[in-house]
């Protein structure tokens, strides 16, 4: 079975020692996906939406770079600092995943890594064909 590492170019990946996504067959598994812009900086500061879809925009890049597709996803879990905002974070999840449909969880944390942070998506995939 092969497995493939996707770095996103993160500064914290090699300082953690984590990768964006690890393909292995045909199962991809995203690491905790923060709102990082291409800047290095959070995107969408006080913005839970916005935040939420540029999580799943890195997201969407490490699946591809890894063989796959959103289609490809199976489960996802929406991390957020206030549990209240939710609906805000829903909204972007809805955007790509209405007619895909997986399995979602969402719970509140005491905090992220940066206190900018509002949210974090993790994300599973099963690929059809081993890449």
């Amino acid at each position: 079975m092969t497995r493939k590492l996707v770095s996103s170019g993160s500064y914290l990946e090699p300082e953690i020692g984590f990768s964006r996504a690890v393909r292995s067959g045909n199962f991809i598994a995203i690491a905790g996906t923060a709102p990082i812009g291409a800047d290095g900086k959070t995107d969408g500061v006080g913005d839970v939406y916005r935040q939420t879809v540029r999580c799943l925009e890195i997201i969407r890049k490490a699946i591809e770079d890894a063989g796959g597709s959103m289609e490809d996803v199976v489960r996802t879990r929406i991390m957020l600092t206030d549990a209240k905002t939710w609906k805000e974070a829903a909204r972007a999840h809805g955007e790509v995943f209405a007619d895909i449909r997986p399995v979602t969880t969402v719970m509140e944390v005491s905090g992220f890594v940066d206190p900018d942070w509002l949210v974090e998506l993790e994300v599973d995939a099963v690929c059809q064909s081993e890449g």
